[in-house]
């Protein structure tokens, strides 16, 4: 009997501990998936496994069901024509100036056209774009991101160390100015680079120079303010892969930009949201050859307010993969920004925001979660 118990026993035990070893490798399966994801370190690579049918947890955003839904622009979007900046015409260039004015204050967004990039420049920057994701896992891994002060950091979501819920995208971001930087791979992605920055930061002194003069200032009071000859320019490269599940996946939460204004090219597949009067709206039929720029927190700060950077998104879909290519432009990095003195009127208009070092302000924008204009409050007096 005693013999008949102890068998008992011992079949009973190994059953349990069978069962017990099925119930942890069942739970622990996605938690496998999740941990190679992690040493792949790329949302590509997790888009294109053949068994992908739902995205792990760790990708699933919770919605506030209390916002409005997304719905298309009721009124057109701000068009923006560059070259009506250096006209002869004192007309013309005074219809810009308001008509900057108006886009900064009631979208915070508009198209720039007539700006004297060459597409075919802004296309082979995309197409560059695309053939650095297509490179070999190993040969990205040489540019994965250390630290946030990395002057080339390649990797996935936005802060992998900080977040709770991981963004649906991959990404490159890029220091190209004061000083330039740049992966030596692709062929050619380097050059195409340089130039496509270099003319995209004569685009934003000139918009700039008109949004000094929209403001009642001097057409150089930001250029010399903000130390622009030696600007802080960031170049972030995005990859959206096709979402099994794009409803519950996001590419970039709701933010503000850190820096002045924000120049954004894509590959024509949309995603991109803003926020206006209170909804978010589709970016969509934009003309072609023309940037979408952005009015981002240090121009906020500069004007005291009068100005506010537009916050937005990007959505994700499960058919087409979505690439842009995002530029910063920025105050010199050592620069305390803050109100322009003349912005600021301490009965009626006093100052809104401390003074900080641009620098400083993206360290701490790129060393958190990326949340609404959660920084730009951390200023706010």
């Amino acid at each position: 009997m005693h013999v008949h118990y102890l068998f008992w026993s011992r079949h009973h035990c190994m059953y349990f501990l069978c069962v017990y070893i099925s119930y942890m490798l069942d739970w622990l399966a996605p938690c496998i998936t999740y941990i190679e994801h992690l040493k792949m370190n790329s949302v590509k690579r997790l888009a294109e496994s053949s068994d992908l049918k739902s995205i792990p947890s760790i990708y699933a955003y919770s919605t506030n069901s209390n916002e409005p839904p997304v719905s298309d622009p009721q009124d057109s979007i701000p068009i923006i024509d560059f070259s009506m900046l250096a006209s002869p015409d004192p007309t013309l260039r005074s219809q810009v100036i308001q008509d900057l004015d108006n886009a900064c204050k009631e979208w915070g967004f508009f198209q720039v056209i007539n700006h004297g990039v060459p597409e075919t420049l802004m296309n082979l920057v995309i197409e560059k774009s695309s053939e650095f994701f297509d490179l070999t896992d190993e040969e990205k891994k040489y540019f994965e991101e250390k630290d946030v002060r990395d002057p080339i950091r390649y990797g996935t979501s936005f802060n992998t160390k900080k977040e709770k819920v991981f963004c649906w995208r991959d990404f490159l971001k890029l220091i190209v100015h004061p000083e330039f930087h740049s992966p030596d791979k692709p062929l050619g992605f380097s050059d195409v680079l340089f130039e496509y920055t270099k003319r995209t930061r004569e685009v934003a002194k000139g918009l700039l120079s008109g949004i000094s003069m929209s403001l009642g200032l001097d057409h150089s009071s930001i250029e010399k303010a903000l130390k622009l000859e030696s600007s802080l320019q960031i170049c972030i490269v995005n990859l959206y892969p096709p979402c099994p599940q794009p409803d519950l996946a996001m590419g970039l939460p709701p933010h503000s930009d850190h820096g002045l204004l924000t120049f954004l090219i894509e590959n024509g597949v949309g995603g991109l949201q803003i926020k206006h009067n209170g909804q978010w709206v589709n970016v969509t039929n934009t003309l072609p050859g023309s940037f979408l720029v952005n009015t981002a927190d240090h121009l906020e700060i500069f004007s005291n307010g009068k100005y506010k950077s537009v916050e937005h998104r990007a959505v994700v879909n499960n058919a087409f993969t979505r690439i842009s290519v995002a530029v910063a432009n920025g105050p010199s990095p050592d620069t305390a920004v803050k109100p322009a003195y003349e912005l600021v009127d301490e009965e009626r208009c006093p100052a809104a925001f401390v003074p900080m070092k641009y620098k400083e302000y993206v360290q701490m924008q790129q060393s958190n979660q990326l949340s609404k204009k959660t920084c730009l409050d951390q200023v706010r007096i």
